[in-house]
Parts: C-alpha cells; sequence; structure tokens
C-alpha cells in the first residue's frame, strides 16, 4: 500500500509504502489499545459497583446485572429440580412394582416375610471419614442427576430379573403340584412294596407294580397330585379303579376301592378325596394299590412320596390297621 502526502510546506508531494508487515503491526496496535481499554472499563466498573455514593449509575447497573444472573441460575435450579421430580416420581412407581413383585417371588421361593421384608428399609451405617477416600464430598447437580438415571436403569433390569425368577418358580410350583407327592391314604406304612414279590394268590414270584396301603374299607383315599380324571372303571383284576393323567406323561393308578367318587373327564385337585378304600377285585383284604406310572412304565411311588414327606406334604399318621391276607 502507497500512501501520498500533500501540504503546503511541502515543495512536492511525498509518498509512504507500507507493506504486509506494517499493516499487522498496526492492527496488532489496535487490537491491544482496545483489550487495554476494556479491562481498564471493567477494572474501573468493578472497583466502583460496589459503592453506591461514587457511582449510582455503575451501582444500578451492576445490581441489575446481578439480579439477572440470579434469575438465570434460580430458572436453571428450578427446571432441573422439576425434572428430577419426574424422574423421582417414576423410580417410586417402579419400586412399588418392584415390592408387590418381589413379595411374589418370596411367596413362590418359599422364603418367610420377617426374613425378607420388603416394607422394612434395610440397616446401613459405617464412619463418616474413610482412612482410604477421607472425608465426604457435596453432590453436585449435574451427579446427582445423573445417579438417578444409573438408579431408574439399575430397577429396570432388576424388575425384568425379577420378572424371569418368578416365571421359573411359578412354572417349577406348577409342576410341583402336577407332580404324585401327596401319600394317597393316611397310614404309616405299606403291607407290599414295589418290586418282586410271592405272588399272594399263587405264590409264584412276580413283579409288583406299585404300593398296597392297608388300611380300614372306607378309609379316605385322596389323589395325590392335581390332575384329570382318565379312568373310573370296575376292573376284573383291580376291582373299583381310577387313573388320574397328572401331564408330563405322569398318570397315577388307584385300585381295589369300595368306592369311587369322581368320573371321567373330571378335574381333581391334590389333596381332593377321590375314593374309599376297599377289597374289590384281587385282593386278600382291605387296602389301597397305589402306582405311578411315566409314559406307562410303572415306577416306584416311594420316590415321589419322599420328595412329599420331606416338603412338608405328608399328612399327620393315624394308628395303624393291618390288612389280613
Amino acid at each position: 500500500m502507497q500512501i501520498i502526502l500533500l501540504h503546503p510546506r511541502f515543495t512536492k508531494a511525498r509518498s509512504v509504502t507500507l507493506g504486509t508487515k506494517h499493516l499487522l503491526l498496526m492492527l496488532l496496535l489496535l487490537v491491544g489499545v482496545i483489550a487495554g481499554a476494556s479491562l481498564s472499563i471493567t477494572y474501573f466498573l468493578l472497583n466502583k459497583a460496589g459503592d453506591p455514593d461514587a457511582a449510582p449509575m455503575l451501582h444500578k447497573l451492576a445490581v441489575s446485572m446481578s439480579q439477572e444472573e440470579d434469575g438465570r441460575n434460580e430458572k436453571f435450579l428450578k427446571e432441573n429440580l422439576a425434572m428430577m421430580a419426574v424422574k423421582v416420581g417414576e423410580m417410586q412407581a417402579q419400586m412399588m412394582r418392584l415390592d408387590a413383585l418381589g413379595e411374589r417371588v418370596q411367596g413362590l421361593a418359599g422364603i418367610r416375610p420377617e426374613e425378607f421384608n420388603f416394607k422394612e428399609l434395610p440397616g446401613r451405617g459405617g464412619a463418616e471419614v474413610s482412612s482410604i477416600a477421607g472425608a465426604g464430598r457435596d453432590v453436585g447437580m449435574d451427579e446427582l442427576r445423573r445417579m438417578l438415571d444409573n438408579l431408574a436403569v439399575d430397577a429396570g433390569h432388576r424388575t425384568d430379573y425379577l420378572n424371569a425368577v418368578e416365571s421359573t418358580l411359578m412354572g417349577d410350583k406348577i409342576k410341583s403340584r402336577l407332580l404324585p407327592t401327596n401319600q394317597p391314604v393316611n397310614v404309616a406304612y405299606n403291607s407290599s412294596s414295589f418290586g418282586w414279590r410271592l405272588d399272594p394268590f399263587s405264590g409264584h414270584n412276580a413283579f409288583h407294580e406299585g404300593l398296597d396301603f392297608p388300611a380300614p374299607v372306607g378309609t379316605r383315599i385322596v389323589a395325590a397330585a392335581a390332575g384329570v380324571v382318565i379312568a373310573s372303571e370296575y376292573h376284573y383284576q383291580f376291582g373299583n379303579m381310577l387313573e388320574i393323567d397328572h401331564g408330563n406323561n405322569i398318570i397315577t393308578r388307584y385300585a381295589h376301592a369300595s368306592r369311587l367318587f369322581v368320573k371321567v373327564g373330571d378335574i381333581v385337585k391334590r389333596g381332593q378325596h377321590v375314593a374309599d378304600v376297599g377289597s374289590t377285585g384281587r385282593s386278600t383284604g382291605a387296602h389301597l394299590h397305589f402306582e405311578v406310572r411315566i409314559r406307562g412304565i410303572a415306577q416306584d411311588p416311594r420316590k415321589f412320596l419322599a420328595l412329599g414327606a420331606t416338603g412338608g406334604n405328608q399328612p399327620k399318621q393315624m394308628p395303624v390297621f393291618v390288612a389280613g391276607r
């Protein structure tokens, strides 16, 4: 850039040539002057703003700016508190669902309420100052919001987990209800076990496919598990006989009854009175012949009844009556 200077004192025009370096220096000088002026004004305002007598206008301006800043902070705080209140409300609803779900799982798992009470807060405690991390610190708004978000995610995961556990426990409970583990007659022992024995009529070695429970005529016979009656008839060997289908290819048979109280197609509950002990069919005396079959193959009923005995399903024992042969 070339600048031409004209003046009456000059005998001829003069010119000054400015290069890139000169322009950069001038620009830097201008920026420095502006920055210095800004700093000076700011310093002056900060010093005089706190003194109402020295500069009333400056004081009012500072107060107004401070109030505006406080208003923005208050608005920001209220907005964050409103968001956190909504989040806390959602978490309270989740906790209520978790409590109800936990109580259902507790019941299915067989845990006593006094051992794990969802209505009471668990005990917590400890020293205020840690020997590892030192004294505690205040929780900021951002950190509190992150904690609430993480807690909401964890509550969702625990809800999904408890739902899966509840489904599994419910399935197991239903299956256990369908297993023939309830003793069909309230007596203390059986007179003939499962397996090889001497047949009481022929005297030959024969395989006995069930258990014989001796009891007086008219003693109650109950269903060993819930199921559907698939046979209620007179059989030339088993006499008055019932068969109950419990699902999963499991069938129980109750033979030599004096009376039958259910018919084919009836749905029976576990422990329901279905027949009375008798001595009909191929029998030497009053007793119940009880069988458990899986896919048509006879199983030892003692394996199933033992499960009921350990689970507290075995009824109270009555006086023993030995049937004659």
